[in-house]
């Protein structure tokens, strides 16, 4: 079939009335289930017992929650940090290694199953926990690559459960209003988009000290950062994407240095080294890591110029969706600031917005809108003080708290913000889709990965 083809044919069953009833909250990521209270505590184990499980949806959860969540079973690959992570969260519960995961789940028999593991096997746990009954919540992304995608969405239909995905970049102040403004109508149609993100030598060099630089366990910074990105997208824009054409080189990082160590604590040239982390001033990270190396090897502080990283640090791509809107994107890992800009081309006009979460210069505000109409004057804004961050006094600038009362206090969603199996495979296909491109050296459909 042709790209024309699968067009129109796309085109057509979104606009069938009946279709588009089913459809439409999918593609705007909401799901049919809710996590709501029933009364008592629901029953959850947690899998993954890294810095987001423990921290976000652990001690989070056990002060927060307390009155609606239980957790009665841990699981990771580590029995170090199964230990570290009751000690952390403050709970009393049995822990058990991955390979225990099954008799976990039969012997606890938690309602929920909460995954936190390394990107590449959350499929793995996600689509087991369903099998063995049980409902999901699974970190982005939910799964590295295509096969891994369409198990999980064969599961779900199989089984009955549900997975909800975290997008908690969706519940950002900026992000809201940026649909807000979008779907007033006041600049008509989106046509098309461009979207730049900026990670600096803090938060981007992380990722190639980290597991992040390699794809076999994260898919790529395509999959693992650039999920948020493509998701808020396709929120956005109310649109699924249907083909990609991507690039992709790895300038700075890797083989680009003309020095290198194991990790940044043996390492010998700490003293001519810009990105030279000392791992020891951190005692979390000392207590979550460093002191459970002995059981599996892994370390945190590993050296970012390590010649085995085979990821990319610096992306671009277009990607055209069904309704024929085109996105312009690009993610770079070494920049001086954190942060995105991004560009909204209308019928009627056109929306800028530039988001700064660190930079190196004084500035009032962490955002900038400009509102342009067509024939009429323009007007810019930044968010107000109570809009923009009191909400910055949760986790992820608000977003957390207004993410997790959903799922746990089952508080209203009024801009279809809950996100599915739907919402995450929409997600993660385009940086699959864009890692494929520059593997196969061609432009990708959708549906060449993924079946609907």
């Amino acid at each position: 079939m042709s790209y024309q083809e699968k067009q129109m044919d796309r085109r057509k069953f979104l606009t069938t009335s009946a279709n588009a009833a089913i459809i439409a909250p999918m593609i705007m990521g909401r799901g049919p289930f809710r996590f709501a209270p029933s009364g008592k505590p629901k029953k959850y184990c947690l899998v993954g017992t890294g810095t987001r499980g423990i921290s976000m949806w652990g001690h989070r959860l056990v002060q927060n929650y307390g009155d609606v969540v239980e957790f009665v079973g841990l699981c990771d690959r580590n029995p170090g940090r199964l230990e570290n992570a009751k000690r952390y969260m403050g709970i009393d519960v049995p822990v058990y290694l991955d390979t225990e995961f099954d008799r976990m789940i039969r012997e606890r028999k938690p309602d929920t199953v909460i995954v936190t593991t390394t990107d590449c096997f959350h499929a793995k746990y996600i689509c087991r926990a369903m099998e063995l009954g049980c409902d999901v919540i699974t970190e982005k992304p939910m799964a590295t690559d295509e096969k891994m995608c369409q198990d999980i969405i064969d599961t779900e239909k199989r089984t009955g459960r549900h997975v909800r995905v975290t997008f908690n970049y969706r519940y950002n102040p900026e992000a809201e209003k940026i649909a807000e403004i979008l779907n007033s109508g006041e600049l008509g149609q989106v046509t098309s988009v461009d979207f730049n993100y900026f990670l600096n030598t803090d938060h981007g060099a992380s990722y190639f000290r980290r597991w992040h630089g390699f794809k076999q366990y994260g898919g790529s910074l395509w999959v693992h950062k650039a999920t948020h990105h493509f998701d808020l997208l396709n929120w956005w824009l109310g649109a699924e994407p249907m083909e990609v054409n991507a690039h992709g080189d790895l300038r700075k990082y890797g083989w680009n240095s003309p020095f290198r160590g194991k990790n940044c604590r043996t390492c010998p040239h700490t003293s001519k080294c810009d990105y030279y982390w000392d791992i020891t001033q951190n005692d979390y990270s000392m207590r979550l890591y460093v002191d459970n190396e002995k059981y599996d090897g892994y370390l945190r502080d590993a050296c970012l110029f390590r010649e085995q990283i085979n990821i990319w640090d610096t992306m671009s791509a277009n990607i055209r969706y069904h309704n024929d809107i085109l996105l312009t994107y690009s993610l770079n890992c070494f920049m001086p600031y954190e942060g995105y800009q991004v560009g909204f081309n209308c019928s009627n006009g056109r929306l800028d917005v530039r988001v700064y979460h660190s930079q190196p210069w004084e500035q009032k505000a962490l955002s900038d809108f400009r509102v342009s109409p067509l024939f009429s004057e323009s007007r810019t804004f930044s968010l107000s003080e109570s809009e923009e961050h009191t909400a910055g006094k949760g986790g992820h600038w608000g977003a957390d708290d207004k993410m997790q009362n959903m799922i746990f206090r089952n508080t209203a969603d009024p801009m279809e913000q809950t996100a599915g199996v739907r919402a995450g495979s929409m997600s993660i296909i385009v940086g699959i889709a864009a890692r494929r491109s520059i593997e196969w050296e061609r432009t990708v459909q959708v549906d060449e990965l993924l079946k609907a």
